[in-house]
Protein backbone atom coordinates (compact mmCIF):
# COMPACT_ATOMS: atom_id res chain seq x y z
CA UNK A 1 0.00 0.00 0.00
CA UNK A 2 1.48 3.52 -0.54
CA UNK A 3 0.50 7.02 -0.96
CA UNK A 4 1.02 10.32 -2.80
CA UNK A 5 1.97 13.29 -1.27
CA UNK A 6 2.12 16.83 -2.68
CA UNK A 7 2.67 20.94 -2.15
CA UNK A 8 -0.90 21.28 -1.43
CA UNK A 9 -2.31 19.61 1.47
CA UNK A 10 -6.01 19.61 0.52
CA UNK A 11 -8.48 17.13 0.48
CA UNK A 12 -8.91 14.94 -1.99
CA UNK A 13 -11.67 15.11 -4.54
CA UNK A 14 -11.58 13.24 -7.23
CA UNK A 15 -8.69 10.54 -8.41
CA UNK A 16 -8.00 8.19 -11.60
CA UNK A 17 -5.57 6.28 -13.66
CA UNK A 18 -3.60 7.15 -16.46
CA UNK A 19 -2.33 4.72 -19.19
CA UNK A 20 0.50 6.44 -20.94
CA UNK A 21 1.13 4.72 -24.72
CA UNK A 22 4.54 3.98 -23.67
CA UNK A 23 2.85 1.69 -21.01
CA UNK A 24 3.47 4.08 -17.88
CA UNK A 25 0.49 4.48 -15.38
CA UNK A 26 0.20 7.84 -13.55
CA UNK A 27 -2.18 8.39 -10.81
CA UNK A 28 -4.44 11.76 -11.49
CA UNK A 29 -5.46 13.52 -8.20
CA UNK A 30 -7.62 16.49 -7.82
CA UNK A 31 -7.46 18.45 -4.13
CA UNK A 32 -10.10 20.78 -3.31
CA UNK A 33 -9.19 24.39 -1.94
CA UNK A 34 -7.88 24.10 1.58
CA UNK A 35 -9.54 25.76 5.06
CA UNK A 36 -7.13 28.74 4.29
CA UNK A 37 -8.80 29.41 0.96
CA UNK A 38 -5.66 28.17 -1.24
CA UNK A 39 -6.66 26.97 -4.89
CA UNK A 40 -7.86 23.62 -6.32
CA UNK A 41 -4.78 21.37 -7.43
CA UNK A 42 -4.76 19.16 -10.16
CA UNK A 43 -1.17 16.73 -9.29
CA UNK A 44 0.03 14.16 -11.34
CA UNK A 45 1.85 11.40 -9.54
CA UNK A 46 4.15 8.40 -11.18
CA UNK A 47 3.43 4.98 -10.19
CA UNK A 48 5.74 2.17 -8.72
CA UNK A 49 4.14 -1.33 -9.60
CA UNK A 50 7.38 -2.97 -7.82
CA UNK A 51 6.80 -1.36 -4.39
CA UNK A 52 2.96 -0.90 -4.94
CA UNK A 53 3.54 3.05 -4.35
CA UNK A 54 3.29 6.70 -5.89
CA UNK A 55 5.65 9.63 -6.02
CA UNK A 56 6.20 11.17 -2.74
CA UNK A 57 5.61 14.48 -4.70
CA UNK A 58 3.92 15.20 -8.51
CA UNK A 59 5.57 14.54 -11.64
CA UNK A 60 3.15 17.74 -12.70
CA UNK A 61 0.71 20.29 -11.50
CA UNK A 62 -2.26 22.60 -12.36
CA UNK A 63 -3.23 25.23 -10.19
CA UNK A 64 -6.87 26.48 -10.55
CA UNK A 65 -8.05 30.34 -9.96
CA UNK A 66 -9.73 31.03 -6.66
CA UNK A 67 -12.85 31.53 -8.65
CA UNK A 68 -13.36 28.20 -10.22
CA UNK A 69 -14.08 26.50 -6.84
CA UNK A 70 -13.43 23.13 -5.65
CA UNK A 71 -12.90 19.91 -7.84
CA UNK A 72 -15.64 17.81 -8.45
CA UNK A 73 -14.70 14.87 -10.49
CA UNK A 74 -12.51 13.77 -13.64
CA UNK A 75 -12.33 11.76 -16.47
CA UNK A 76 -9.46 10.57 -18.71
CA UNK A 77 -9.91 9.85 -22.27
CA UNK A 78 -8.72 5.85 -23.01
CA UNK A 79 -5.46 7.24 -25.11
CA UNK A 80 -4.21 8.87 -22.49
CA UNK A 81 -3.74 12.32 -24.18
CA UNK A 82 -6.46 14.16 -22.48
CA UNK A 83 -8.44 15.01 -19.35
CA UNK A 84 -11.68 17.13 -18.38
CA UNK A 85 -12.44 17.63 -14.73
CA UNK A 86 -15.32 19.56 -13.45
CA UNK A 87 -15.46 22.56 -10.58
CA UNK A 88 -18.04 23.80 -8.53
CA UNK A 89 -17.67 27.42 -10.07
CA UNK A 90 -15.62 26.90 -13.52
CA UNK A 91 -17.54 24.76 -15.66
CA UNK A 92 -15.54 21.73 -17.17
CA UNK A 93 -11.81 22.43 -17.87
CA UNK A 94 -10.04 20.14 -20.69
CA UNK A 95 -6.35 19.59 -20.30
CA UNK A 96 -4.07 18.06 -22.78
CA UNK A 97 -1.14 15.75 -21.32
CA UNK A 98 1.84 16.71 -23.25
CA UNK A 99 5.31 15.15 -22.77
CA UNK A 100 6.74 11.45 -22.61
CA UNK A 101 6.94 8.74 -19.82
CA UNK A 102 7.73 10.80 -16.42
CA UNK A 103 8.68 14.52 -18.29
CA UNK A 104 4.93 15.53 -18.67
CA UNK A 105 2.75 18.49 -18.26
CA UNK A 106 -0.06 19.68 -18.06
CA UNK A 107 -1.90 22.60 -21.11
CA UNK A 108 -5.27 23.70 -20.36
CA UNK A 109 -7.69 23.85 -23.63
CA UNK A 110 -10.46 25.48 -24.83
CA UNK A 111 -13.90 23.75 -23.81
CA UNK A 112 -16.72 25.59 -25.58
CA UNK A 113 -20.12 23.55 -24.50
CA UNK A 114 -18.98 22.92 -21.07
CA UNK A 115 -17.45 26.04 -19.94
CA UNK A 116 -20.83 26.96 -17.88
CA UNK A 117 -22.54 24.21 -17.19
CA UNK A 118 -22.56 24.34 -13.59
CA UNK A 119 -21.40 21.33 -10.90
CA UNK A 120 -20.92 17.41 -12.99
CA UNK A 121 -21.19 15.05 -10.72
CA UNK A 122 -20.19 12.52 -13.19
CA UNK A 123 -17.83 12.34 -16.38
CA UNK A 124 -17.29 9.48 -18.55
CA UNK A 125 -15.77 8.72 -21.85
CA UNK A 126 -16.83 5.97 -23.60
CA UNK A 127 -14.52 2.81 -24.00
CA UNK A 128 -13.63 3.67 -27.65
CA UNK A 129 -12.96 7.28 -26.77
CA UNK A 130 -15.68 9.01 -29.07
CA UNK A 131 -17.83 10.42 -26.52
CA UNK A 132 -17.85 11.93 -23.75
CA UNK A 133 -20.58 12.01 -21.10
CA UNK A 134 -21.59 14.36 -18.46
CA UNK A 135 -23.92 14.14 -15.13
CA UNK A 136 -24.87 17.42 -13.63
CA UNK A 137 -26.04 17.53 -9.94
CA UNK A 138 -28.94 19.76 -11.62
CA UNK A 139 -29.85 16.56 -13.49
CA UNK A 140 -29.00 17.35 -16.89
CA UNK A 141 -27.22 14.70 -18.70
CA UNK A 142 -25.12 15.52 -21.86
CA UNK A 143 -23.80 13.23 -24.43
CA UNK A 144 -21.01 14.66 -26.60
CA UNK A 145 -18.81 13.29 -29.38
CA UNK A 146 -15.43 13.13 -29.03
CA UNK A 147 -13.37 15.50 -30.15
CA UNK A 148 -15.59 17.63 -32.15
CA UNK A 149 -17.92 18.14 -29.18
CA UNK A 150 -20.94 17.75 -31.36
CA UNK A 151 -24.07 17.38 -28.70
CA UNK A 152 -25.86 13.58 -29.00
CA UNK A 153 -27.92 14.27 -26.28
CA UNK A 154 -28.63 16.98 -24.23
CA UNK A 155 -31.50 16.37 -21.99
CA UNK A 156 -32.23 18.63 -18.67
CA UNK A 157 -34.30 17.01 -17.00
CA UNK A 158 -32.47 13.43 -17.37
CA UNK A 159 -32.48 13.00 -13.45
CA UNK A 160 -33.90 15.15 -10.43
CA UNK A 161 -29.60 14.76 -10.20
CA UNK A 162 -27.18 12.03 -11.67
CA UNK A 163 -25.52 10.08 -9.35
CA UNK A 164 -23.34 7.75 -11.27
CA UNK A 165 -23.33 6.76 -15.00
CA UNK A 166 -21.21 4.01 -17.33
CA UNK A 167 -20.55 3.57 -21.04
CA UNK A 168 -20.76 -0.69 -22.32
CA UNK A 169 -18.34 -2.39 -23.62
CA UNK A 170 -19.16 -1.24 -27.14
CA UNK A 171 -20.00 2.05 -26.57
CA UNK A 172 -23.53 1.38 -27.72
CA UNK A 173 -25.36 2.65 -24.28
CA UNK A 174 -24.92 4.96 -21.50
CA UNK A 175 -26.44 3.73 -17.83
CA UNK A 176 -27.10 6.60 -15.66
CA UNK A 177 -28.84 6.62 -12.18
CA UNK A 178 -30.16 9.60 -9.97
CA UNK A 179 -30.04 10.51 -6.07
CA UNK A 180 -34.11 9.72 -5.96
CA UNK A 181 -33.37 5.74 -7.16
CA UNK A 182 -34.02 5.88 -10.51
CA UNK A 183 -31.93 4.35 -14.01
CA UNK A 184 -32.21 4.65 -17.21
CA UNK A 185 -30.40 3.42 -20.24
CA UNK A 186 -29.43 5.93 -23.76
CA UNK A 187 -28.46 4.64 -27.23
CA UNK A 188 -25.18 6.60 -27.93
CA UNK A 189 -25.44 6.89 -31.25
CA UNK A 190 -28.52 9.23 -31.54
CA UNK A 191 -29.04 10.00 -27.31
CA UNK A 192 -32.35 7.99 -27.48
CA UNK A 193 -33.17 6.27 -24.24
CA UNK A 194 -34.31 2.88 -24.32
CA UNK A 195 -35.43 1.66 -20.90
CA UNK A 196 -36.53 2.36 -17.38
CA UNK A 197 -35.10 -0.34 -15.37
CA UNK A 198 -37.55 -1.46 -12.96
CA UNK A 199 -37.29 -1.74 -9.03
CA UNK A 200 -39.96 -1.82 -6.35
CA UNK A 201 -41.02 1.15 -4.60
CA UNK A 202 -38.41 0.52 -1.80
CA UNK A 203 -35.33 0.07 -3.82
CA UNK A 204 -32.80 2.58 -5.09
CA UNK A 205 -30.31 2.05 -7.89
CA UNK A 206 -27.59 3.74 -6.66
CA UNK A 207 -24.60 2.98 -8.95
CA UNK A 208 -24.13 1.11 -12.07
CA UNK A 209 -21.08 -0.44 -14.32
CA UNK A 210 -21.36 -2.45 -17.64
CA UNK A 211 -19.41 -5.84 -17.49
CA UNK A 212 -16.19 -5.47 -19.68
CA UNK A 213 -14.86 -8.81 -20.25
CA UNK A 214 -17.05 -9.42 -24.15
CA UNK A 215 -18.71 -12.52 -23.15
CA UNK A 216 -21.24 -11.31 -20.53
CA UNK A 217 -23.83 -8.82 -21.51
CA UNK A 218 -24.80 -7.50 -18.20
CA UNK A 219 -25.18 -4.53 -16.15
CA UNK A 220 -24.55 -4.40 -12.45
CA UNK A 221 -25.87 -2.05 -10.15
CA UNK A 222 -25.99 -1.87 -6.21
CA UNK A 223 -29.79 -1.54 -5.06
CA UNK A 224 -30.74 -0.42 -1.78
CA UNK A 225 -33.58 -1.81 -0.15
CA UNK A 226 -33.94 -0.26 3.62
CA UNK A 227 -30.97 -1.80 5.56
CA UNK A 228 -30.21 -4.42 2.99
CA UNK A 229 -27.78 -3.82 0.17
CA UNK A 230 -26.88 -5.92 -2.82
CA UNK A 231 -25.50 -5.78 -6.02
CA UNK A 232 -28.48 -6.56 -8.54
CA UNK A 233 -27.42 -8.20 -12.50
CA UNK A 234 -29.47 -7.34 -15.64
CA UNK A 235 -29.25 -8.91 -19.07
CA UNK A 236 -28.66 -6.36 -21.53
CA UNK A 237 -30.21 -7.91 -24.18
CA UNK A 238 -33.32 -7.50 -22.44
CA UNK A 239 -33.08 -5.36 -19.52
CA UNK A 240 -34.36 -7.76 -17.52
CA UNK A 241 -33.00 -7.87 -13.92
CA UNK A 242 -31.72 -12.25 -13.54
CA UNK A 243 -30.42 -11.76 -10.03
CA UNK A 244 -28.09 -10.42 -7.20
CA UNK A 245 -25.67 -11.02 -4.49
CA UNK A 246 -24.87 -9.01 -1.45
CA UNK A 247 -20.86 -8.63 -2.06
CA UNK A 248 -20.30 -5.68 0.54
CA UNK A 249 -23.18 -6.01 2.72
CA UNK A 250 -23.38 -2.39 3.13
CA UNK A 251 -23.89 1.18 1.31
CA UNK A 252 -21.67 1.27 -1.44
CA UNK A 253 -20.57 4.64 -2.07
CA UNK A 254 -18.48 3.82 -5.34
CA UNK A 255 -18.55 1.21 -7.93
CA UNK A 256 -15.31 -0.24 -10.43
CA UNK A 257 -14.88 -2.73 -13.02
CA UNK A 258 -11.28 -3.56 -14.51
CA UNK A 259 -10.56 -2.79 -17.83
CA UNK A 260 -11.16 -6.67 -18.44
CA UNK A 261 -14.00 -7.02 -16.48
CA UNK A 262 -12.58 -9.53 -14.74
CA UNK A 263 -13.20 -7.91 -10.99
CA UNK A 264 -15.83 -6.03 -9.95
CA UNK A 265 -14.64 -3.49 -6.90
CA UNK A 266 -17.07 -2.13 -4.34
CA UNK A 267 -15.99 1.30 -1.69
CA UNK A 268 -18.16 1.82 1.63
CA UNK A 269 -19.12 5.14 3.30
CA UNK A 270 -17.07 4.07 6.17
CA UNK A 271 -14.08 3.00 4.23
CA UNK A 272 -14.33 -0.62 3.17
CA UNK A 273 -13.45 -1.94 -0.14
CA UNK A 274 -14.26 -5.29 -1.25
CA UNK A 275 -13.34 -6.67 -4.49
CA UNK A 276 -15.50 -9.63 -6.21
CA UNK A 277 -14.28 -12.29 -9.23
CA UNK A 278 -16.98 -11.70 -11.79
CA UNK A 279 -17.47 -15.11 -13.03
CA UNK A 280 -18.25 -15.99 -9.25
CA UNK A 281 -19.48 -13.56 -8.22
CA UNK A 282 -17.83 -14.08 -5.23
CA UNK A 283 -15.40 -11.68 -2.81
CA UNK A 284 -11.81 -12.43 -3.83
CA UNK A 285 -10.23 -9.53 -1.90
CA UNK A 286 -11.37 -7.34 1.27
CA UNK A 287 -9.76 -4.61 2.55
CA UNK A 288 -11.43 -3.58 5.94
CA UNK A 289 -10.95 0.04 7.39
CA UNK A 290 -8.76 1.11 4.25
CA UNK A 291 -10.28 4.79 4.68
CA UNK A 292 -11.30 4.23 8.47
CA UNK A 293 -14.50 5.91 9.24
CA UNK A 294 -14.71 8.17 5.73
CA UNK A 295 -16.46 7.59 2.30
CA UNK A 296 -14.85 6.66 -0.43
CA UNK A 297 -14.51 9.18 -2.79
CA UNK A 298 -12.02 7.85 -5.35
CA UNK A 299 -12.03 3.86 -6.25
CA UNK A 300 -10.22 2.24 -9.61
CA UNK A 301 -8.70 -0.13 -11.13
CA UNK A 302 -4.80 0.44 -12.49
CA UNK A 303 -4.89 -0.16 -16.16
CA UNK A 304 -1.79 -2.72 -16.11
CA UNK A 305 -1.66 -4.31 -12.33
CA UNK A 306 -3.80 -5.47 -10.11
CA UNK A 307 -4.24 -2.64 -7.94
CA UNK A 308 -6.90 -0.10 -7.07
CA UNK A 309 -6.34 3.66 -6.42
CA UNK A 310 -8.83 4.89 -4.11
CA UNK A 311 -9.04 8.62 -2.08
CA UNK A 312 -11.35 9.77 0.69
CA UNK A 313 -11.40 13.41 1.83
CA UNK A 314 -9.67 12.27 5.47
CA UNK A 315 -7.42 9.94 4.16
CA UNK A 316 -6.13 11.48 1.08
CA UNK A 317 -4.78 9.08 -2.23
CA UNK A 318 -3.90 5.47 -1.64
CA UNK A 319 -2.82 2.25 -3.90
CA UNK A 320 -3.56 -0.95 -2.61
CA UNK A 321 -2.19 -4.57 -4.15
CA UNK A 322 -5.40 -6.91 -4.92
CA UNK A 323 -5.07 -10.15 -2.59
CA UNK A 324 -5.62 -12.44 -6.08
CA UNK A 325 -4.68 -14.52 -8.49
CA UNK A 326 -1.83 -13.16 -10.57
CA UNK A 327 -2.90 -12.82 -13.99
CA UNK A 328 -0.32 -14.34 -16.96
CA UNK A 329 2.03 -11.51 -17.97
CA UNK A 330 2.67 -11.81 -22.05
CA UNK A 331 6.12 -13.42 -21.91
CA UNK A 332 4.98 -15.72 -19.92
CA UNK A 333 2.44 -16.98 -22.60
CA UNK A 334 4.55 -17.26 -24.87
CA UNK A 335 7.45 -18.57 -22.75
CA UNK A 336 4.93 -21.66 -21.75
CA UNK A 337 3.94 -22.28 -25.51
CA UNK A 338 7.97 -22.52 -26.54
CA UNK A 339 8.07 -25.21 -23.64
CA UNK A 340 5.11 -27.21 -24.95
CA UNK A 341 6.03 -26.67 -28.35
CA UNK A 342 9.75 -28.44 -27.43
CA UNK A 343 8.02 -31.22 -25.13
CA UNK A 344 6.07 -32.48 -28.38
CA UNK A 345 9.09 -32.62 -30.50
CA UNK A 346 11.02 -34.60 -27.99
CA UNK A 347 7.37 -36.58 -27.40
CA UNK A 348 7.59 -37.23 -31.25
CA UNK A 349 11.34 -37.88 -31.27
CA UNK A 350 10.57 -40.94 -28.57
CA UNK A 351 7.55 -41.98 -30.61
CA UNK A 352 8.95 -41.96 -34.15
CA UNK A 353 12.13 -44.20 -32.67
CA UNK A 354 10.35 -46.62 -30.72
CA UNK A 355 7.14 -47.14 -32.73
CA UNK A 356 6.29 -49.01 -35.69
CA UNK A 357 6.09 -46.16 -38.06
CA UNK A 358 6.61 -46.05 -42.21
CA UNK A 359 10.25 -46.58 -41.65
CA UNK A 360 9.70 -49.47 -39.33
CA UNK A 361 7.11 -51.59 -40.15
CA UNK A 362 7.40 -55.13 -38.66
CA UNK A 363 8.82 -57.45 -41.47
CA UNK A 364 7.22 -60.73 -42.85
CA UNK A 365 8.58 -63.64 -42.83
CA UNK A 366 9.73 -63.72 -46.62
CA UNK A 367 10.23 -60.51 -47.17
CA UNK A 368 13.82 -58.96 -47.54
CA UNK A 369 15.32 -57.00 -45.24
CA UNK A 370 14.91 -53.02 -45.95
CA UNK A 371 17.69 -50.95 -46.66
CA UNK A 372 18.92 -48.29 -43.68
CA UNK A 373 17.71 -45.15 -45.23
CA UNK A 374 21.82 -43.77 -44.85
CA UNK A 375 22.31 -46.09 -47.76
CA UNK A 376 20.57 -43.87 -50.17
CA UNK A 377 22.41 -41.10 -50.14
CA UNK A 378 25.92 -42.65 -50.48
CA UNK A 379 24.39 -44.63 -53.43
CA UNK A 380 24.48 -42.19 -56.58
CA UNK A 381 21.57 -44.17 -58.50
CA UNK A 382 19.69 -42.59 -55.33
CA UNK A 383 21.28 -39.40 -55.10
CA UNK A 384 18.69 -37.09 -56.15
CA UNK A 385 16.06 -38.93 -56.42
CA UNK A 386 15.83 -41.26 -53.05
CA UNK A 387 12.36 -42.67 -53.69
CA UNK A 388 13.75 -43.71 -57.40
CA UNK A 389 12.12 -43.12 -61.00
CA UNK A 390 8.62 -42.49 -61.06
CA UNK A 391 6.26 -43.70 -64.23
CA UNK A 392 4.05 -40.60 -65.15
Amino acid sequence: MGGGGGSNPGPVSCGSWIRRPENVNLALIGRSRRPDSSPSVLEIFSFDPKITSLSASPLTEFVFEECDGDLVSVAVHPSGDEIVCSTTQGGCKLFELCGQELNVKLLMKELPPLNDVGSQNCLAFSVDGSKLATGGVNGHLRILEWPSLRPILDEPSAHKSVRDMDFSLDSEFLASTSSDGSARVWKTDDGVPITTLTRSADEKIELCRFSKDGTKPFLFCTVQRGEKAVTAVWDISNWKRIGYKRLLRKPACVMSISRDGKYLALGSKDGDVCVAEVKKMEVSHMSKRLHLGTSIKTLEFCPSERVVLTSSVEWGALVTKLNVPADWKEWQIYLLLVSLFAASAVVFYIFYENSDSFWQFPLGRDQPARPRFDSFVGDSQYADDPFGPVDM
